[in-house]
């Protein structure tokens, strides 16, 4: 895992094929994704993984203050899927946000069928089912997640 360079034109093409990718699963207001501009805010470190063909899996980490943090911008290539990038960078990014002090971290991602592998994978990360955090507000087409690193002792 490299911290990402935000003008690598590689890594942007990367992540406008995630924004177009969450385009067919919701209204507008129920995607969540962050944009270019979002992930060059200092409250966020994005990562990323890179292989011969370019960007293979993205993930950040957003401090949401007072020891909060939320994964955002998770993406695995869809050739290099099922190879375990994306549960690699969901332990680094947990050990990112425990470096900054995290005693909890939160997720927001999708409630369809398009999205059950993330959650499983989440899940497997020891991530649990919660209500919204933040300013996101309750959505059908939305699941919340947690981790709490105190409890857990991770």
């Amino acid at each position: 895992m490299v911290r990402a360079d935000l003008d690598d034109p590689r890594l942007i093409a990367f992540l406008q094929a995630h924004l177009a990718d969450m385009e067919p699963t919701a209204p507008p207001e129920s995607r969540h994704a962050l944009d270019l501009a979002a992930l060059r805010d200092p409250s966020v470190r994005l990562w990323a993984v890179h292989g011969a063909a370019g960007v293979l899996a993205t993930g950040a980490v957003k401090d949401l203050g007072e020891g909060h943090h939320e994964l955002k911008s998770m993406r695995t290539d869809p050739a290099s899927r099922g190879q375990g990038l994306g549960s690699r960078m969901v332990r680094h990014l947990v050990a990112d946000a425990r470096s900054r002090g995290a005693h909890r971290i939160w997720l927001e991602t999708g409630s369809m069928d398009f999205f059950a592998p993330a959650r499983a994978m989440y899940a497997r990360a020891g991530f649990v089912e919660c209500g919204p955090f933040g300013s996101y507000v309750p959505d059908p087409l939305s699941t919340f997640m947690t981790l709490d690193l105190v409890s857990a002792g991770q």
